[in-house]
């Protein structure tokens, strides 16, 4: 199943290129987190991992076995800038990890074979 898009592509490679270069302005933070969740999931389709990174999206990817309902087996969290320093490879998973940036749970919640992006 291909992943569906709402984020033009240009605006959101422009909108990580502009968080890079240090704009924190919440649209521009919003949109490239938005783009990077959906380039995930194209990169890893699946639905074994929920990606969240509130309070501006989420993500299912990682192959894998689908859950249904309730709490997922298998979640990453993690604020933005987080977020978009594992994408863009400014910090690495077992680092966010071990500095407890990122809550991961379960056993397929490690994204460092899909990181950076």
């Amino acid at each position: 199943m291909v992943a569906r898009r709402r984020v033009d592509i240009e605006e959101g490679r422009a909108a990580v290129a502009a968080w890079v270069a240090g704009e924190r302005a919440r649209p521009v933070v919003a949109t490239a987190v938005r783009y990077t969740l959906e380039e995930a999931a194209a990169r890893a389709p699946g639905n074994s991992v929920e990606v969240r990174v509130p309070p501006f999206g989420v993500a299912q990817c990682i192959p894998g076995p689908r859950h249904t309902r309730g709490t997922p087996p298998n979640v990453v969290e993690c604020n933005a800038d987080t977020w978009l320093e594992l994408v863009t490879g400014a910090l690495g998973w077992a680092d966010a990890v071990g500095q407890s940036r990122v809550a991961a749970s379960g056993l397929r919640a490690d994204l460092s074979a899909i990181l950076p992006l």
